[in-house]
Order: C-alpha cells, then sequence, then structure tokens
C-alpha cells in the first residue's frame, strides 16, 4: 500500500536569499554598517573631480570667508579656496595614507614577527628592539621622523609605519609562538619539511584573519596621526590639501569660520568610525571562538 507523504512548502530561492540576508545582518551589523560607509568614503575620493568640485587650490581673495550656502556647500576659507573641494579631495590624502601605512606595517610585521617567533635567538634581539620602540608614543616617533626629513606624503607613510611595525610584530610574535607548538608543524619539522616552508604552508596562513582585523585598526590610526602631523605642521606640505592641513589653517579663525574646521573633522570622523566597525564586525566574523557564541 502506497505511503501518500504531505507536501511540504519549500521556501522560494527569493526567501532564501533574504532569510540568509538578514541573518548576516543579525550576525555581523558593525560590517553591515561599517562596510558601505568606507566604500562610500573610498567612492568620494576616487571620483572626487566629478563630484561637483573645482579646483581646491585656486585662490579668489575676494571670495573669503563666505560661509557655507547654496553656492559655497562649505563656504570659502581664507584664501577664498573652496572647502568644499578642499574636504573631498582631501579624503584622496587621509585615505592614501591610511591604507599604506597598514600594507606597509602588515607586511613587515609579518616578516619579522614570524622569523622572531619561530627562532628563539633572534626573538631575544628583535624584541628587545621592538619593546624599545613601543615604549615611545608613536606620535612622537612620527614626529621625530619628519623632523629629519622634508615634509611629503611619503615621508608621512614612512614616519607612520616605523612607529606601526612593533605592534604588529608583537602581535604576528604572539600567535606564531603558540603555532609553533601545535602537533602538525612538530610533525613538519620532523619529517624533514624546510624552514621557510613550514612558515609558508603552516604559519603565515594562519596569522591573516589576525592580520586582516588589525590592518583596519592600523588604517584608522594612520589617518588620525597624519591629521594630527598636518595639524601642527609637521605632515604633508600645506599646498596639499588634507584634512589634517584644512583643520590647522582654519584653527586661528574658528571663532568666526568655524565651518573651515567643523567639515574636514566630521569627515575623519565618520571615515574612522567607518574602519573601526568595520573592523570590529571583522573580528567577531573571523574568530570562530565569538562565531560560535553569536
Amino acid at each position: 500500500m502506497a505511503v501518500v507523504t504531505p507536501d511540504i512548502a519549500l521556501p522560494a530561492p527569493a526567501a532564501r536569499r533574504r532569510q540568509r540576508v538578514w541573518r548576516y545582518v543579525r550576525r555581523h551589523p558593525t560590517i553591515v554598517v561599517g562596510a558601505p560607509l568606507f566604500l562610500l568614503m573610498i567612492a568620494m575620493a576616487v571620483f572626487a573631480p566629478y563630484l561637483g568640485t573645482v579646483d581646491p587650490q585656486a585662490l579668489s581673495p575676494i571670495r573669503r570667508l563666505k560661509w557655507p550656502s547654496a553656492q559655497y556647500w562649505f563656504g570659502t576659507d581664507m584664501l577664498g579656496r573652496d572647502v568644499y573641494s578642499r574636504t573631498i579631495y582631501g579624503a584622496r590624502v587621509s585615505l592614501v595614507v591610511g591604507i599604506s601605512v597598514a600594507l606597509c606595517s602588515t607586511i613587515l610585521g609579518l616578516a619579522i614577527g614570524v622569523i622572531a617567533g619561530f627562532t628563539r635567538w633572534v626573538d631575544s634581539i628583535v624584541m628587545r628592539i621592538m619593546d624599545g620602540l613601543m615604549s615611545i608614543p608613536e606620535v612622537l616617533i612620527a614626529i621625530a621622523l619628519m623632523a629629519l626629513t622634508r615634509a611629503s606624503m611619503q615621508n608621512v607613510i614612512f614616519a607612520i609605519t616605523v612607529a606601526q611595525v612593533p605592534r604588529v610584530t608583537r602581535l604576528v610574535r604572539s600567535i606564531v609562538l603558540t603555532l609553533r607548538e601545535q602537533p602538525y608543524v612538530e610533525a613538519a619539522l620532523a619529517s624533514g619539511t624546510g624552514f621557510f616552508r613550514i612558515l609558508w604552508r603552516h604559519i603565515v596562513p594562519n596569522t591573516l584573519p589576525p592580520l586582516l582585523v588589525q590592518g583596519t585598526f592600523i588604517t584608522a590610526s594612520a589617518m588620525i596621526t597624519e591629521a594630527i602631523l598636518s595639524f601642527i605642521g609637521a605632515g604633508t606640505p600645506p599646498n596639499i590639501p588634507s584634512w589634517g592641513n584644512i583643520m590647522a589653517e582654519g584653527r586661528s579663525l574658528f571663532q568666526v569660520a568655524y565651518y573651515i574646521v567643523l567639515f574636514p573633522g566630521i569627515m575623519l570622523s565618520i571615515t574612522v568610525l567607518a574602519i573601526n566597525l568595520l573592523g570590529d564586525g571583522l573580528r567577531d566574523a573571523l574568530d570562530p571562538r565569538l562565531a560560535r557564541r553569536m
């Protein structure tokens, strides 16, 4: 006798997709908020010439200190330059510095940390140097290095990278110290696998998720440090529109034209907030222990 099974209504593909999207939004709200904001800032920097901007360095003394209006969205500064255009173009400087510092410090810190964590005699020498660098605030290191060189974006990136490398190195070293005691690494050593092959196959891949999270926080920290350096006159040249330079030029006129400082400050705050939200979300998504609890 045939058994008749009741029809079970399966959700439509569109409904399943909506369920997966909603589940992802509930599990990782910080990524959902931070990633679009960060991508929006990158798009603003890339397409700056097409967003109703003018030459950010064009001088017009007759139009100086115009308050925000339909003609000048963010007003003009003491030299008649359009603050809106300078703020939009300033995103390029801040983002290039932040992303470049994150990439350079991550690569250098990964290389130094892996070797120090896997080789005991190197560890005792390298980590004492890193401890000495970490004892000095990163802003002071950057200021000291900038005082020895001329003002340029490349030197700013170099100075901030030197200050960030010890933190990445210590993070990678702590991960490697744990990984080198794992059974699969000991088995690879016992089977005669080469040193660099062990690093490439077993050590480096396991350091990438924490480094990805650390890279987001380095990006935000580097952008703030660049703004501090430019604000005190030790960063990018004054003729380059960066958020720090714009705020530095407007601080003397804050009581009569506070908008010169306000708009670049808001952009910097939103960008740093977006990067930090993205970093928090990546940490929650990539950490298996946190993922099991969510």
